[in-house]
């Protein structure tokens, strides 16, 4: 039986993966077998990038820090696996799916955003949508395009007036 301190350090480490996952918006699972140091260290600064990180956690203690947290992926916890974890819901999938685009050996394997269970078909409709900056921008523009419309329907409007 393990002693008391090695106890102690795992559930430390339970208690850690928990918090993340309670305080991330999301978080996916991922395969990193076969990927390089310098790649790996390529990925993470990418996800910094998009306010994102990963760590590296035992499947076992991953697997109990789930289940205290009534969260199944117990499925997804087979071989090595990489935790990925950030604020944003979409970016972290984004980098992900960017970089195993380039380095086939990164497998997406399971994710939740906003509370919800994502497999690797959502995770890959996920990786397609624009980014946050892009929807606001596209969002922009679509109410420029309104306010546009509209004050040439004012001036429209207030020529017809004048010459009545």
């Amino acid at each position: 039986m393990a002693s008391k301190a090695i106890l102690e350090q795992k559930q430390t480490v339970i208690d850690e993966i928990k918090n993340r996952t309670e305080n991330a918006k999301t978080i996916v699972l991922f395969d990193y077998r076969g990927i390089t140091d310098s790649e790996a260290k390529e990925l993470r600064i990418k996800l910094r990038e998009a306010n994102a990180d990963y760590k590296v956690y035992k499947n076992t203690l991953m697997s109990r820090a789930f289940n205290d947290l009534g969260i199944d992926l117990n499925e997804a916890l087979t071989g090595p696996s990489a935790f990925a974890y950030s604020d944003d819901q979409i970016a972290p999938i984004k980098v992900l799916a960017d970089f195993a685009k380039d380095h086939s050996a990164l497998v997406l394997k399971v994710g939740i955003v906003d509370g919800e269970k994502a497999d690797q078909a959502k995770l890959a409709e996920y990786a397609k949508l624009p980014s946050r900056d892009g929807l606001l921008t596209m969002l922009a523009g679509g109410m420029i395009g309104l306010v546009r419309d509209l004050s040439i329907c004012l001036d429209l409007y207030s020529e017809q007036k004048q010459e009545n």
